[in-house]
């Protein structure tokens, strides 16, 4: 495009053709819909990329502030979003696995983490060098989308992807810089950033413009690509100007966690005041020092004298300054984590909280769904929950077989109720799981996490035959060959003590106890042989009543059949 300036200064603005105007605002629309594109491409699949390590990293939620200061930071810059780390803040404070301290320390974190993104567009932008260094990023798009088209392996196929988000973002920034930049010659644009000085109303517009875009990243992107083309906020010695807008977007980053709160816990809502506060209160103190660091009183800008000065590029300018303001704010508030706790349980006042039913997720929250990976960590920890339920209608049921306890027998049926209930619960979420576009490693541990909840089903189904074999017990008045109870009892001690070792290779991912199940259930089988064996010969010597036989061999049965369940659990984690 030609310049337009006229005689050495700046063109009016009805020296651009009305219809340059329209395609200028189509294509800056357009490359900002491709720049929030490429923003979920790369958060997606760097999510996907990172399973494990999310999974690892949540896993690792500690009572050391900067442990979770470490957390927070490290799943925002995996996940380039520190508005889906705080939404999963808030998830887990309202499944009551987190407490509000270490939701404090991650949500600072992730303050921190999110500030990656605004280095990597400053990194991007030009600085007036000769080479403009967003050439190598923006070719990412075609590298990624071949490498997603020709590789088969789902993990390069993630990569592939991520590239392309990553230089679709920049491709974006680019379509958006070369439309901005004919107004830089233009005399009423100018004029009217100049004017853009009111610290309050550029706090403002950082807020709603975040709220709107749901990204504090995007906004400071979009600003380090307007300052990139020479479009400066408050005018090209606005001072100040531009750091209200960042206050403001660090703001409007907490609507995200504010909306995900609603219709949550006490603890939850409590979470998001914590994450509004903190970023209030910082907005506030540095708004306050910004105010008094200012040429109109005491003769000169903080940001003239502090980042213009270090650094000659404004795009670094900008990202250093908001990496700047959350490291400064995490530093000062973390060791005032009680303090914001307190003021979150003064705004969201206790209430009387009904009591959960077993078959209510304890784990699993809904906010969890934006992060499948995260998603399928807390709905393994369901179904092994689920298992818990299962093997305590085993425990009921066998106890009440040996003390002829017809008790039991309601106790099985109402158990049961709540693992058949979980069980649905539980199966509704994997396929909403498996339908937001996951992962072959997740499609295989969701494939795992349904053949888990068949299996302990039936271990709940087998508890439920012994309440039969007690009503027969009973009814018939059966009566067993002295030391059976004792010998039945070792084999049903035996299936717990396989199904501890079950849970610990399922939740920790224990497969050196593989072959400890194995063999335990080798001895379980052996022993169901053993029984069955003997109890014929003593059938045959007559020293056991005919009537005895269907109870006690399918009872001894369906306890080794327990086994064979607990081992297709291990041997499906196994293969997942």
């Amino acid at each position: 495009m030609s310049s337009i300036l006229t005689g050495g200064g700046l063109a009016p603005l009805s020296s651009i053709p009305l219809m340059e105007h329209i395609s200028n605002i189509v294509m800056m629309l357009a490359a900002c819909g491709g720049f929030l594109i490429g923003f979920k491409l790369l958060s997606d699949n760097m999510e996907r990329i990172a399973g494990n390590s999310l999974k690892k990293l949540f896993n690792k939620t500690s009572n050391k502030k900067l442990v979770g200061v470490g957390i927070g930071a490290g799943a925002t810059a995996v996940v380039q979003s520190s508005g889906v780390t705080t939404v999963m803040v808030v998830g887990f404070v309202n499944a009551g696995i987190m407490t509000l301290h270490q939701a404090a320390s991650m949500i600072m974190g992730a303050n921190i983490g999110t500030t990656i993104t605004a280095q990597i567009a400053a990194l991007g932008s030009s600085g007036g060098s000769k080479f403009d260094i967003s050439i190598l990023f923006i070719s990412l798009l075609f590298i990624g989308v071949m490498m997603e088209m020709f590789f088969k392996k789902d993990k390069i196929k993630s990569i592939g992807l991520a590239l392309a988000g990553l230089g679709l973002v920049f491709f974006g920034l680019d379509i958006m810089s070369g439309s901005m930049k004919v107004y830089t010659e233009i005399q009423e644009v100018q004029d009217l950033l100049s004017t853009l000085k009111n610290p309050f109303i550029l706090l403002l517009f950082g807020i709603v413009f975040t709220a709107l875009l749901n990204s504090s990243s995007a906004v400071t992107t979009v600003i380090i690509g307007m300052a990139d083309v020479g479009l400066f906020i408050g005018g090209i010695d606005g001072g100040n100007a531009v750091l209200y807008v960042i206050l403001g977007s660090n703001i409007g980053s907490c609507v995200t966690a504010l909306l995900s709160s609603i219709g949550t816990s006490v603890n939850a809502r409590r979470t998001s005041i914590i994450h509004l506060s903190f970023n209030v209160l910082g907005s506030a103190l540095f708004m306050i020092m910004l105010l008094v660091w200012s040429k109109g009183v005491v003769g000169s800008d903080f940001y003239q004298v502090t980042f213009a000065k270090w650094f000659s590029n404004p795009a670094t300018q900008i990202a250093m300054f908001h990496t700047f303001f959350n490291v400064t704010c995490t530093l000062l508030f973390l060791p005032f984590t009680n303090f914001l706790v307190k003021v979150s349980t003064f705004i969201v006042r206790e209430k009387e909280q009904k009591e959960k039913e077993p078959w209510e997720f304890v784990y699993m929250d809904k906010r969890f769904l934006t992060t499948p990976t995260v998603a399928l960590l807390q709905l393994r920890k369901e179904t092994f929950r689920m298992a818990d339920l299962a093997m305590e209608s085993l425990r009921i049921g066998f106890n009440g077989f040996i003390d002829k306890d017809l008790d039991a027998i309601d106790k099985v049926h109402e158990n049961n109720e709540q693992v058949l209930k979980l069980s649905e619960e539980i199966s509704n979420y994997l396929v909403r799981v498996s339908a937001s576009g996951i992962s072959f490693e997740d499609e295989k541990e969701v494939r795992s996490l349904h053949n888990n909840i068949g299996d302990i089903g039936r271990v709940a189904e087998l508890a439920d035959n012994m309440t039969k074999y007690t009503r027969r017990e009973v009814k018939d008045n059966l009566v067993f060959s002295a030391g059976i109870n004792e010998k039945l009892g070792v084999m049903h001690d035996m299936l717990h003590e396989q199904y501890a070792l079950v849970k610990q290779i399922g939740l920790e991912n224990r497969s050196d106890l593989i072959g400890q199940s194995d063999e335990l259930e080798d001895r379980i089988d052996n022993m169901r042989r053993e029984l069955v064996a003997e109890h014929i010969t003593r059938l045959s010597q007559g020293k056991c009543r005919p009537e005895n036989n269907t109870v006690f061999i399918n009872l001894v049965c369906n306890l080794e059949r327990v086994g064979d369940h607990l081992s297709y659990v291990v041997h499906s984690e196994d293969d997942a």
